[in-house]
């Protein structure tokens, strides 16, 4: 094989160039701590810490969200914190207001302070995250939620009830690739549609038969369900119940008259204050409705109590019928103490209705954010797991790369200096 002078001229600078780019590429290597700079330089390695770079950068997006969920809820924990301590703050005027020794006067006083905590629900109740959308609204964010209905606003306790203009949906935030987090509550599950009464029936006087309030003592506590299927069935076919009370032979005695006015007990029973009335029917078919009510102080003939299945009742609106009951003077025909007792005591139970609603969307609200907390954790584990990752993919072995540029120094000088000989070799050097 003939080898021509150009050839070896050819070969030699090849040889040079060669050594010299893969010196520039450990250069490169050594300064950026980077092994692999381009796809050329190990294209498996490169693939997988594409796929790595991209699952670490969702991640990264998962945690800030879940950074401004953990925002959004703790600013809706917040506002649900000051509702619970106004109605805790309205509850203990309403103990107050039922000591039998305030005046009217007194009464009316704190219908004033109730006022301004109405005033408060309200502001609370329309409160936003600071960004312009409002807490309670559902998924119309930028709507105002409650409004007072009327031409007028400036005296709601009595007569203008209070309107819901939200929505039931939630605002969704990924927080992580199977979840999606609600970051907002429904104002009208919050704070409109709260059972009345016990949650399953209430309880109200029901005026005196034989015409206006009630004229006895008797108050009638808010009841309870002692079983629930009794007590379904009964309503299936009784929508509501009327305690009525009468003179007997041998002193006060009850009936019992479901909604179409029929007597339940077969004969009247007696009546003894403070122990607890079984809703029943001891005429044939005989049946037990699961529930009972205890009524307390002496009521006279004519008397009633009501029962009714439990209907949804805002917090408004007790707030309300607290300042009206409040507000209406006591001792007159129309308005007696009892009459003022049974409807303090019925409203006294709603706020406790509002109040155990509250607290079950703010303990939801709290294992949101808990569940962030655990989020975020494993959002930190899996970017440090990433980061490991395409550590081994791409990043340098600092003592073998240093070893190898050594290496690949002499390689260089080596090819320089022999190339260098190698184009000194003519005939016409030594004639």
């Amino acid at each position: 094989m003939r080898i021509s002078t150009n050839q070896i001229y050819d070969s030699g600078a090849l040889g040079i160039q060669r050594n010299q780019q893969a010196l520039y590429t450990l250069q490169n290597q050594l300064s950026t701590g980077r092994r692999v700079l381009s796809p050329e330089d190990d294209p498996v390695a490169a693939a997988q810490a594409l796929v790595v770079a991209q699952s670490k950068e969702l991640a990264t997006q998962y945690a800030e969200n879940q950074g401004n969920a953990k925002s959004q809820l703790s600013t809706l924990e917040s506002n649900l914190g000051a509702i619970t301590d106004l109605i805790q703050n309205v509850r203990e005027r309403a103990l107050q207001a039922g000591n039998g020794s305030l005046s009217n006067s007194e009464r009316s006083f704190i219908a004033s302070e109730l006022q301004s905590r109405f005033d408060e629900l309200m502001g609370l109740a329309n409160s936003d995250d600071g960004t312009g959308q409002f807490l309670l609204s559902g998924y119309q964010g930028g709507g105002r939620p409650f409004a007072i209905s009327g031409a007028s606003a400036v005296a709601p306790a009595l007569q203008s009830p209070v309107a819901y203009s939200g929505d039931d949906g939630e605002r969704l935030i990924q927080v992580s690739g199977g979840r999606q987090m609600p970051i907002n509550i429904s104002g009208a599950d919050l704070l409109m549609n709260i059972r009345a009464g016990n949650g399953t029936f209430a309880t109200a006087v029901g005026g005196n038969s034989g015409g206006g309030i009630n004229q006895g003592t008797a108050t009638i506590d808010a009841g309870a369900v002692t079983n629930t299927s009794l007590w379904t069935a009964a309503v299936n076919t009784h929508d509501s119940f009327r305690i009525e009370f009468s003179n007997g032979g041998s002193g006060l005695e009850y009936q019992i008259y479901n909604q179409a006015n029929v007597a339940m007990l077969a004969s009247s029973a007696a009546f003894t204050p403070g122990q607890a009335i079984s809703l029943q029917k001891t005429t044939a078919p005989a049946a037990t409705f699961g529930a009972q009510v205890v009524v307390s102080g002496t009521p006279v003939a004519g008397d009633r109590f009501t029962i009714e299945p439990s209907p949804n009742q805002s917090l408004f609106k007790t707030l309300q019928n607290l300042i009206g009951t409040l507000q209406t003077p006591v001792g007159t025909a129309s308005f007696s103490a009892t009459e003022y007792n049974n409807r303090l005591g019925v409203e006294l139970t709603n706020l406790d209705r509002a109040l155990d609603n509250v607290s079950r969307v703010r303990a939801d609200v709290g294992s949101r954010l808990k569940e962030l907390v655990s989020l975020n954790d494993s959002a930190e584990d899996l970017k440090l797991q990433y980061s490991e990752v395409l550590s081994k993919l791409q990043d340098l072995d600092y003592t073998e790369a240093i070893s190898k540029y050594s290496q690949q120094q002499v390689q260089f000088q080596a090819a320089q200096k022999s190339f260098a000989q190698i184009s000194q070799l003519s005939l016409f050097d030594i004639l």
